[in-house]
């Protein structure tokens, strides 16, 4: 039976409602209302294609360059391989704590037993001290520029209630994102035969994680000043590992914008970086490559070697 109309010949208010809230939907989902992110932002330039030659020679075992215009992979050296990704780990770290804790004015309190093992492991530390009452905005930064091993475990303990508990989290979120080679024992990195990845899925981690606006503000940065606590009335100034290694971040037309590395004995100089050139932007992760942290950068020299080495082709 056909609907009878109202007085005046139209539809009835409530199918008025039903049909706005149907528009208002189809709309939101096409076209969403936040602002869009820098890493996502459309191509500036005549996009016609890139490429690199693919007997390109780098120092590091393993790598995989993609372009985050359409995703398609430029560059592939054992990309599926196994390795260890040493403190490229931080970036699950980091992305698991933002999607877990709303507040990141958040107060924690750098308990003494978060720091056993630490130092004897020789881990990279961003300066925070036993009993020190940081926020979490503060520790993510330390976290991801100077890589603080203290401010992995610290995050992992506030928002999980231990470390192996966040570690379920982190690999919830592997399995999540299909990173099927990669499996997580610890936040910080540190070796372990049964902590390993591939490039392939640290690349994956990486485009996911940069859509992420304080992962994004954090990844690029160069340097940030925490608040001043009782052990640090002039704060602590955190350094980005990457960009300190580095006399300029330019090549030829273009620049990297950011990334997170990474070292171990087992896994070698580990990078995984964010870079533009000609306006697009692409990402690079690489691993395995020779040294420590007191020799010759080839990670570094590795993502300028391959990013300068993009062409564009009609």
């Amino acid at each position: 039976m056909r609907k009878r109309p109202n007085r005046r010949g139209r539809p009835g208010g409530c199918a008025i409602i039903t049909l706005l809230c149907a528009v208002i939907t189809f709309w939101s989902f096409f076209y969403p209302f936040n602002d869009i992110h820098p890493a996502d932002k459309a191509p500036t330039g005549n996009f016609a294609g890139y490429e690199v030659a693919s007997d390109l020679q780098i120092n590091s075992s393993n790598a995989v360059l993609i372009s985050l215009n359409d995703e398609k992979v430029l560059f592939d050296k054992d990309g599926s391989a196994r390795i260890y990704p040493a403190s490229m780990t931080k970036i699950m770290t980091a992305i698991v704590l933002l999607e877990n804790l709303s507040d990141l004015n958040e107060t924690i309190v750098m308990n003494e037993e978060m720091y056993s093992g630490i130092y004897e492991a020789n881990a990279m530390t961003a300066g925070f001290q036993p009993n020190e009452e940081v926020s979490a905005i503060d520790l993510l930064y330390g976290l991801l520029l100077p890589s603080g091993a203290e401010c992995a475990i610290g995050l992992a303990e506030h928002v999980a209630g231990s470390e192996s508990d966040f570690v379920d989290l982190m690999n919830d979120k592997a399995r999540e994102l299909g990173m099927n080679g990669t499996h997580f024992t610890n936040a910080t990195g540190l070796h372990d035969t049964e902590h390993y990845s591939t490039v392939w899925d640290i690349s994956v981690l990486l485009q996911y994680a940069l859509k992420n606006k304080t992962f994004y503000e954090i990844f690029t940065a160069n340097r940030y000043s925490s608040q001043p606590t009782n052990p640090h009335q002039n704060s602590v100034t955190c350094y980005s590992t990457l960009f300190s290694k580095m006399d300029s971040a330019d090549f030829d037309s273009g620049s990297i914008l950011g990334g997170k590395t990474g070292y171990t004995n087992e896994a070698g100089q580990c990078l995984a970086s964010l870079a533009e050139k000609d306006g697009e932007r692409f990402i690079l992760v690489t691993c395995g490559a020779p040294g420590d942290n007191k020799t010759q950068k080839l990670h570094i020299d590795d993502a300028f070697t391959v990013y300068t080495a993009i062409a564009a082709v009609d």
